[in-house]
């Protein structure tokens, strides 16, 4: 889809080659975290990647800001590979987390989230079943993020409710670059791709698909993103795509923008209040325990057919060597 890139970003345009110095992606096993702020300045985290993980953000963010903690941490969502090392982190650097208003429930203890849907299919869906969704005390440490859009610590930044993976996910946008933090809004790698998965090749994707509660929201937030007509989008999931082209494929993304064909949240969205989750809609039919119990009917079957052919081997083979077959040996002995 694009150019993809590492850390730091370098966004191209026709005229000049421009950098962004002050954007730079963390990479923990398949999700992003980013430090925003340039190495001399004041920086904000977003996001904090999957658990056990907050040693190697601290080296990072030594690597790049010294001794220097962020002005806060801010987090697009609280599932477990965003705000995996967010406690641990600010009780570290003494710093606040910051969330949407609708993500508290799930960051204080109040609720956890709706069950994740691996129903829905594809590599990820595969993978979900081991995926936690509970949720997760931080404690004095999390509040409200401003309600006129500010991001704390990045006065160029504004933060936009971007609802549907989460009920209170946010994305963060600098206008002054087009520069777009989409969170999990969307991806820009195909996740239910296992080929994809290996060469992380780009594409703009829909949001991970089996912890994705609200269809119809998300894709009211892929159409609001792509209205901000970016230059460069770093999701949460794939590397950060950038180039003149990168608005009008998102345009065309939000345009054919594509739920799952089925699973639990496909017909009805889970329903979210400030007590967190009110009401799921019942789980359908996981065909996953019958395609393995059908699989390990059909592999103990052929071990016990190539079972018996061997003994069978080995019976003709001592028979042709003039021995008498085992169970003719039981109660006598050969004169």
């Amino acid at each position: 889809m694009g150019t993809t890139i590492d850390q730091p970003i370098h966004r191209e345009r026709s005229v000049a080659r421009e950098p962004a110095p002050d954007l730079a992606r963390i990479y923990i096993a398949f999700v992003n975290a980013y430090m925003v702020g340039t190495p001399d300045g004041p920086w904000v985290l977003v996001d904090t990647g999957l658990p056990r993980s907050a040693a190697l953000i601290r080296r990072r963010a030594a690597a790049r800001f010294g001794d220097r903690p962020p002005e806060a941490i801010v987090l697009t969502h609280g599932h477990f590979d965003h705000a995996g090392n967010a406690r641990e982190l600010a009780d570290r650097w003494n710093v606040p987390i910051y969330a949407h208003a609708a993500e508290l429930p799930f960051l204080t203890g109040r609720s956890d989230y709706p069950p994740a849907d691996p129903t829905v299919g594809g590599a990820l869906g595969l993978m979900s079943r081991a995926f936690p969704t509970n949720g997760t005390d931080l404690g004095e440490r999390v509040r409200a993020l401003p309600h006129d859009g500010r991001v704390p610590g990045l006065p160029e930044w504004r933060w936009l409710h971007t609802p549907g993976h989460t009920a209170g996910h946010v994305s963060l946008h600098r206008e002054r670059d087009g520069l777009l933090l989409a969170g999990d809004a969307l991806a820009t790698v195909d996740q239910d791709s296992p080929l994809s998965m290996l060469n992380l090749a780009s594409e703009f994707s829909v949001p991970p698909a089996p912890l994705t509660t609200d269809w119809p929201a998300a894709r009211r937030s892929v159409e609001r993103l792509a209205e901000l007509r970016p230059y460069t989008v770093a999701a949460g999931h794939g590397a950060p795509v950038h180039g003149s082209h990168v608005a009008d494929d998102l345009a065309e993304f939000a345009r054919r923008f594509t739920p799952p064909s089925r699973g639990r949240y496909h017909d009805r969205p889970a329903v979210i209040d400030a007590r967190g989750v009110v009401d799921v809609p019942p789980p359908v039919r996981d065909p996953l325990p019958r395609q393995l119990l059908t699989m390990g009917l059909i592999a103990g079957g052929a071990y016990l057919a190539l079972r018996q052919s061997r003994s069978r081997m080995r019976a003709t083979s001592a028979s042709k060597r003039g021995w008498p077959r085992m169970g003719s040996m039981i109660g006598f002995t050969r004169r």
